[in-house]
């Protein structure tokens, strides 16, 4: 029995669009619901793939053909393979864009982009950029958990907040997973793929949308691996390491016979970070002076002067214009690297040099917003600003954990093979 090519075409568009996550079509199905042989269907979906109205996904596509998630291959590929496949249940036909945006009238979708955007044939999988700032209510908001790990993330409600009954349903948001992406020149942006955000609901979408970014972003590399792969990732985030480092630090310091160095660590994992500890969400002055606050708290404030038992004093005196000797506490920063010359032979000093250096910069910075009022700008150089900060605060920790490491003792901490080997993601 022979059947149209607008039969054909018509029984694919309304199934993509009737499914439940906009799906293809099995070609078993088609001939089910058509009533024909796979022999008088085959050459008018050849017909149809020729002339870029359907697409076919097969088995060795990938995993889920049923599902659209990466777009199709060439129309030559596709019909080299439907010729030879045996497998009309996994092999799916889909509807191209232009035949669908003839049949979406245009008040579809019109509060949700998102889902339009895969009622219109896009791949699920497709990410969109967002300025980072789309982050900041979920972030701020104490009914959201809002997780990341600076390669990627999560947003959800507390089961407490819908079990209240008081939470808008608009607003009970689930995004089961966002990244990082980044153009040619590093700046930062928000990636989600097309169908997460498509569970979003109207009112999120919209908010999502207006922070939309065009330009040329790709996905941080882990984030790929993790998402797209299925593997696992290659290195491990720059704040991560640096509490890992402090963990380190410390298990060397208990080793050699003395309390801690850092008060206050996280875990051999870094678990349990303080959530604002991560790159910035909007480039402002009150944001970055804030990081600067809570890094400088992590670092000089957190050394224990105990760690030092009298060995340096932990007194300065200085000499006042009037002739009389005034007695101050001396800073943590001062005390470390005098122990540190006094217990450690190194023929060059110059990479100790430059980690004190860097972490006298944390603590001026941190000084100056102290002392002064001014406004909150906004400029994209925060951005960047924090990047080389945080990098060069991570290496001066790095470094403490080395000089350290030269401890006969320190030598049976085990360092993670990550951490050892400098496994670390700049962005």
């Amino acid at each position: 029995m022979s059947v149209g090519s607008e039969v054909v075409l018509d029984a694919v568009v309304r199934s993509y669009l009737e499914s439940a996550d906009f799906n293809g079509v099995p070609v078993a199905d088609l001939m089910v619901e058509l009533g024909v042989e796979r022999e008088d269907l085959q050459p008018v979906l050849q017909g149809l793939v020729a002339a870029g109205r359907v697409g076919i996904l097969f088995p060795d596509d990938d995993d889920n053909p049923h599902v659209l998630r990466f777009g199709f291959t060439s129309r030559e590929a596709q019909l080299g393979k439907l010729a030879e496949t045996s497998d009309p249940v996994h092999t799916c036909v889909y509807p191209t864009t232009p035949e669908l945006e003839g049949s979406l009238g245009d008040a579809s979708y019109a509060e949700r982009p998102y889902t339009h955007a895969l009622a219109l044939g896009r791949p699920q999988l497709e990410f969109c950029a967002f300025d980072p700032s789309v982050l900041e209510t979920y972030r701020n908001d104490p009914r959201y958990s809002y997780q990341t790990n600076d390669i990627g993330g999560s947003i959800s409600v507390h089961d407490e907040n819908i079990e209240s009954g008081e939470m808008l349903e608009r607003d009970r948001v689930l995004l089961q997973t966002f990244g990082f992406a980044y153009d040619e020149q590093y700046h930062r942006a928000v990636a989600a793929f097309l169908r997460y955000l498509s569970d979003l609901s109207p009112e999120h979408q919209q908010t999502w949308r207006a922070k939309e970014l065009s330009g040329g972003y790709r996905l941080h590399p882990d984030y790929f691996r993790n998402t797209v792969l299925g593997e696992w990732g290659e290195r491990e985030s720059v704040f991560v390491a640096l509490l890992v480092e402090l963990h380190v630090v410390n298990r060397m310091s208990i080793a050699m016979g003395r309390p801690p160095l850092f008060r206050r660590e996280y875990g051999e994992h870094g678990e349990g970070r303080p959530q604002k500890f991560c790159f910035l969400i909007r480039p402002t002055a009150d944001e970055f002076n804030a990081f600067v606050l809570l890094l400088d708290k992590l670092l000089s404030d957190n050394i224990d002067k105990a760690f030092f038992k009298g060995e340096v004093s932990d007194e300065s005196e200085e000499q006042r214009a009037d002739g009389k000797t005034a007695v101050r506490a001396r800073g943590t920063l001062s005390m470390l690297d005098e122990w540190l010359r006094k217990n450690v032979r190194l023929n060059d000093w110059t990479p100790w040099d430059e980690a004190s250096t860097a972490l006298r910069r944390v603590r001026k910075l941190r000084q100056k917003p102290a002392h002064a009022v001014d406004d909150n700008a906004f400029d994209q150089q925060y951005f960047v600003q924090q990047r080389e900060l945080m990098l060069s605060a991570y290496e001066a920790v790095r470094i403490i954990r080395q000089l350290l490491a030269n401890h006969p003792a320190a030598k049976t901490v085990d360092v993670p093979d990550w951490l050892y080997e400098g496994l670390i993601w700049d962005i």
